[in-house]
């Protein structure tokens, strides 16, 4: 069990960083929900049932959904303001 919760916490640091790091907003999403499900798992086996019900919720699931209405609305936004710019020409 040693094993695999240091993989865990590889895959939590390895997620944390490339959060950081990757330029397209969509990836950067994905791998911000699968960093909320890599540590749901580890307050589940840190014997932390609450906590890791509660991430798994706000972590992965609604923080994530909220981003990814907030990234539509912005791709939205720009191919209006895209079109409004070409119209100007």
């Amino acid at each position: 069990m040693e094993y695999f919760e240091l993989l865990l916490l590889g895959l939590l640091l390895v997620c944390g960083i490339s959060t950081c790091l990757t330029k397209n907003l969509l990836s950067s999403l994905v791998i911000f929900m699968a960093y909320g499900v890599i540590m749901s798992i580890l307050w589940a086996l840190l014997r932390a049932p609450d906590l890791a019900v509660t991430e798994a919720a706000v972590g992965a699931g609604i923080s994530g959904i909220l981003m990814f209405l907030t990234l539509r609305k912005l791709r939205d936004l720009k191919r209006k303001h895209a079109d409004e710019t070409e119209e100007k020409h």
